[in-house]
């Protein structure tokens, strides 16, 4: 393993995927540009585009560090002198983004506006005032607003749980434990991370993750908020910083979860966190290792299945690639809607809002 795959496997900001080769468009048929360096999985979101077809235009960012570093790996890029040249550039079916939480919506607002669809990092909003107001862009100007939650989207061992699920593997789905532990390191953080209002807090950011995958699996359109808490456990030198988050949540169908944050990843484990997803259903269960198999080493993705004939183990890796990329373009050349509801991304942000904004909040550290 190179150093460089060895660094994205331990921080889970420059952690950036890497699958197979399927295009789903002829060439020049899909052009999409870059808007906003701020995190970065905006190089895991260039990947699936290009793996899927999509031709990467230009990149804006005001800080010509990050563009150089992103030119680095994407040296097709032109660099844009402002973010209303990429916006008004009538070539370009897609913006992706991946600014400070807090700018993506009125971007996106902008790029819907001008004709474009767009595609932003997670949390997309911060504010229920966000939402709304691309919720209206998208039903004013029939334009698409997609979100990279990647902690499904891009993890094989979660597409395979998709299509177990499909065939019935495990019944009729009743209940979603989701567990969302991250690294902190400090070190690399900008200061925008410690700002509540840049980043939306544990529920908005990371939680957004489980919120998605729990109306997914389950079939869910909505949720009951039964109790949220955001607590700072360990992180004295940030006050106001969430260091620890979980929530309970009851599905429009009846179907239940608890989810479980935290930036506690302690320093020995050879990823970023370990992500782990436990999906009940009435004829069996599954898990989800999604990045390591705790002292173990056979490749990052897990998926352990039992039900009424089989109690087995399948590693993952290179079984099922990530087709969510390719069903967006073609969402966006024919105007379909495969890949991801339109209203699935607002549902699951509208909840992860209120989970966050009704969320008991505790401070626990010692002075």
């Amino acid at each position: 393993m190179s150093k460089k795959s060895e660094f994205q496997r331990k921080d889970g900001s420059t952690y950036a995927p890497v699958g197979r080769t399927n295009h789903v468009c002829k060439k020049g048929e899909f052009r999409f540009s870059v808007i906003g360096l701020d995190h970065g999985h905006i190089f895991g979101m260039c990947n699936g585009l290009l793996e899927a077809g999509a031709e990467l235009v230009s990149v804006y960012d005001p800080d010509t560090v990050k563009v150089n570093g992103f030119l680095s790996k994407f040296p097709e890029a032109q660099p844009a002198a402002s973010m209303d040249e990429v916006i008004n550039d009538p070539s370009i079916n897609l913006i992706a983004c991946a600014s400070i939480p807090r700018d993506r919506g009125e971007i996106g607002t902008k790029a819907m506006h001008a004709g474009k669809d767009f595609f932003a990092d997670k949390p997309p909003f911060v504010s229920i005032e966000q939402l709304e107001k691309c919720r209206e862009a998208c039903r004013s100007t029939g334009r698409k607003f997609f979100v990279y939650f990647s902690e499904r989207l891009h993890v094989e061992a979660a597409v395979y749980a998709e299509k177990l699920i499909k065939e019935g593997a495990i019944g009729r789905v009743i209940h979603m434990d989701g567990f969302g532990p991250h690294r902190h390191s400090p070190e690399i953080r900008p200061a925008w991370f410690y700002d509540k209002s840049a980043y939306g807090g544990i529920i908005c950011d990371i939680g957004s993750h489980q919120i998605e995958q729990f109306l997914y699996y389950t079939g869910a359109k909505s949720a009951e908020v039964e109790f949220s808490r955001t607590a700072n456990y360990h992180t004295k030198e940030y006050p106001d910083f969430e260091d620890f988050g979980e929530v309970v949540l009851t599905g429009d169908n009846g179907a239940t979860c608890h989810i479980r944050l935290d930036w506690f990843t302690p320093d020995a484990l050879p990823v970023w966190g370990d992500g782990r997803t436990f999906i009940l259903g009435t004829e069996g269960y599954i898990e989800l290792r999604k990045y390591v198999n705790l002292c173990e080493d056979s490749g990052g993705s897990h998926v352990f299945l039992c039900n009424k004939s089989e109690c087995t183990h399948i590693q993952a890796d290179e079984k099922t690639g990530f087709p969510f990329f390719g069903s967006l373009i073609r969402d966006c050349l024919d105007r379909t809607e495969t890949s991801m509801p339109q209203e699935h991304v607002f549902n699951t942000m509208e909840l992860a809002l209120k989970a966050q904004n009704a969320a008991r909040q505790d401070k626990f550290f010692k002075e």
